[in-house]
């Protein structure tokens, strides 16, 4: 769910939603997946109101029919509004699956120091509703958008890699980006990353920044062993998957820039304090 998509573009916020629902299951090992939604609109007898709605629900078809994976069940609840306005267009999505192996179950954490890191998927300078402009207060236009067919490439991929027991953690990236995706497996795990902007995926992103926070869609960061990295590119030739760095013993993100000079370099303590701390203000880092 990512409602400031939704104040851009409702058919992409609902894509987006569907993508990054299917992901989560992808990410730990799930299969046949299945979705829910719920809607929180305003009137839909205002012609507006009415208008992304439509293209909300044509979205839902559009993805649910791509992925293959029907809703079940969901809810609504519109006519929210009040002198003010209207809510802003919201729709959440909820992902139930089959994991066919317990014992396969992919979690977030960091395994080894040494292990290489891949990202997969390609990144696009889509900061429209992000986490990074919302911070620093921009609205943008450039919602991310949903590639179906290089998506379901990249899930079934992931999947395959995960059933021959290749993948030693996974993490999606969603909110906040690479950045974020990779402070979380660290402060999961109590061990760093070492990454390399210059070798990411990209297609017109010029950026650090970009780079760190857009947070298109479909993609993952994997931890996988270094005795495993042939077989593990072999299965991904032909998708968009790099190693843009490894696991290290010392708990600290260390993100070289695209000039080769380190960008982010933050203990992992600090980071977990900083991710904690809108629960509870007080433990925030000086």
């Amino acid at each position: 769910m990512n409602p400031n998509y939704g104040k851009i573009d409702s058919y992409w916020m609902a894509a987006s939603a569907i993508d990054e629902a299917i992901r989560n299951n992808v990410a730990v090992g799930g299969r046949r997946i299945a979705l829910l939604d719920n809607f929180v609109w305003g009137n839909p007898e205002k012609p507006e109101r009415l208008g992304s709605l439509v293209r909300a629900c044509q979205a839902c078809y559009d993805f649910a029919t791509t992925f293959k994976a029907p809703f079940i069940s969901g809810k609504d609840s519109l006519y929210n509004e009040s002198p003010l306005g209207p809510v802003t267009p919201t729709l959440l999505i909820t992902a139930i699956g089959v994991n066919p192996n317990i014992e396969k179950t992919v979690s977030v954490d960091l395994k080894t120091p040494g292990n290489p890191i891949y990202i997969i998927g390609q990144t696009y300078p889509e900061l429209g509703g992000s986490e990074y402009y919302k911070l620093k207060g921009y609205l943008g236009a450039s919602v991310p958008q949903v590639r179906g067919g290089k998506a379901k490439r990249t899930f079934k991929a992931v999947t395959k890699a995960i059933d021959l027991g290749l993948v030693k953690s996974c993490h999606d990236l969603s909110e906040g980006g690479l950045a974020v995706s990779a402070a979380e497996m660290a402060f999961a795990s109590g061990l760093g990353l070492e990454l390399d902007l210059r070798k990411v995926s990209a297609k017109e992103v010029k950026r650090n920044d970009f780079l760190l926070f857009s947070e298109s869609n479909s993609r993952f960061l994997i931890e996988i062993s270094e005795q495993d990295k042939r077989e593990f590119e072999e299965l991904m030739k032909g998708k968009e998957c790099v190693q843009i760095g490894s696991v290290t013993k010392e708990p600290k993100v260390l993100i070289k820039g695209l000039n080769g000079k380190y960008v982010v370099d933050a203990m992992v303590d600090r980071l977990r304090l900083s991710w904690k701390k809108t629960l509870n203000p007080e433990e925030a880092p000086q």
